[in-house]
């Protein structure tokens, strides 16, 4: 079955840096779109950013130019590099991957498996 497991998360001061990784198994990586997202205390899911099948990204406004999303076909691992931390991107990060045809790569619903997260905690 399909598995996503994340790992790389922890703290950092703010500006700082962290890299995400999500090791996924269970069907051919590269084949599905993939997308990072996050939940903050006391707030709903939100997207970071995704990436489809054939390299085509889009991230989310609060992230644009600040995090980048890689994946690593051979090593079947998706990366989120994220710099320029803030407090504000303080959340649990979860990786997700096989969209629904014709949905958006930054939609929750769009998406059918996903990992267990893991944390970031980003001070000022």
């Amino acid at each position: 079955q399909v598995q996503l497991v994340e790992s790389g998360g922890g703290s950092a001061q703010a500006g700082g840096s962290l890299r995400l990784s999500c090791a996924v198994s269970g069907y051919t990586f590269g084949t599905e779109s993939l997308a990072w997202f996050r939940q903050a205390p006391g707030k709903e899911r939100e997207a970071v950013v995704g990436i489809a099948k054939y390299g085509e990204t889009a991230y989310a406004d609060a992230v644009e130019g600040r995090f980048s999303i890689s994946r690593d076909n051979p090593k079947n691992t998706l990366y989120l590099q994220m710099n320029s931390l803030k407090p504000e991107d303080t959340a649990i990060y979860y990786c997700a991957s096989h969209r629904v045809h014709g949905r958006s790569l930054l939609e929750e619903s769009s998406f059918l498996f996903w990992g267990q997260g893991t944390q970031v905690t980003v001070s000022s």
